[in-house]
């Protein structure tokens, strides 16, 4: 096990080494054999090849309400724009995650007073598959109130089921099938293109920027942290801080309270 390990250094991330032993681990219990992953055969290649191949974790950058607001500039009324709007906005204000965005079918979502319901039919820490809700209220501005995005969307999708954001052939005509979840990494990075914004410094935009952008815009209006966490579901307070910490580096710094 060791020298499995010592042989992905130069070519695989440290977050996957570890992910990988993780499921090697999981692979074991499973097969009832017997597992330690604290054994110092294991422990010790893992270690050297952190010292020698380490390197920073590239993490997701948040969205921005500003840039959120030029990304659906760029939708127009065609098909796949009402759809990239509908997927970005619906994204971004139910703070989903990639696969449960694109998991999600129409009848999921329930029109309801004042704005939509939607059942998250699994997500990643709902390893029971005991799903969960989320309410969506009316924007306050046309352009990025979700509801409204969503129903612009189903006037021309005219599904009552199925997938709800579904491929676009390049005649813009809607399928039937699914988006798959790099889809929604894709027209995110084809909408920044489009609105020519350009992502600076060591962020990744990713598909998890939407989620991420949430967060960050919510704690940023004073919402509370029990708030948020029931809203995207996170069972950890500390993953959730994370996102929050790293929004507020610069502006909560001690540094900021010294005379310089």
């Amino acid at each position: 096990m060791g020298a499995y390990l010592g042989s992905l250094a130069k070519s695989h991330a440290p977050t996957t080494i570890r992910r990988r032993l993780s499921a090697l681990g999981k692979m074991h219990r499973f097969n009832d054999l017997p597992w330690n992953p604290a054994h110092r055969d294991i422990q010790e290649p893992l270690r050297g090849l952190l010292r020698e191949h380490g390197r920073p974790v590239q993490k997701a950058g948040a969205l921005t309400l500003k840039m959120l607001r030029q990304l659906v500039a760029t939708c127009d009324r065609s098909a796949r724009g009402r759809r990239d709007r509908a997927l970005l906005l619906i994204g971004f204000a139910a703070a989903l995650r990639r696969s449960e965005l694109v998991a999600l079918k129409v009848e999921d979502v329930v029109s309801v007073a004042g704005g939509l319901r939607l059942r998250i039919a699994r997500g990643k820490t709902d390893q029971a598959g005991q799903g969960a809700e989320i309410g969506l209220p009316r924007g306050r501005h046309v352009e990025t109130c979700p509801v409204r995005a969503f129903e612009d969307w189903q006037a021309i999708a005219k599904r009552k089921a199925g997938p709800l954001f579904r491929k676009i052939s390049t005649g813009d005509r809607i399928g039937d099938k699914a988006l798959n979840p790099d889809a929604v990494r894709r027209i995110l990075a084809h909408r920044i293109r489009m609105a020519g914004l350009t992502i600076e410094g060591f962020d990744r935009m990713s598909a998890h920027a939407l989620r991420v952008g949430f967060i960050t815009e919510a704690y940023n209006n004073g919402v509370r942290d029990e708030d948020i966490m029931r809203h995207t579901r996170h069972r950890d307070l500390r993953t959730m801080r994370g996102y929050v910490q790293r929004a507020g580096l610069v502006s909560e710094s001690p540094a900021g309270m010294l005379d310089l």
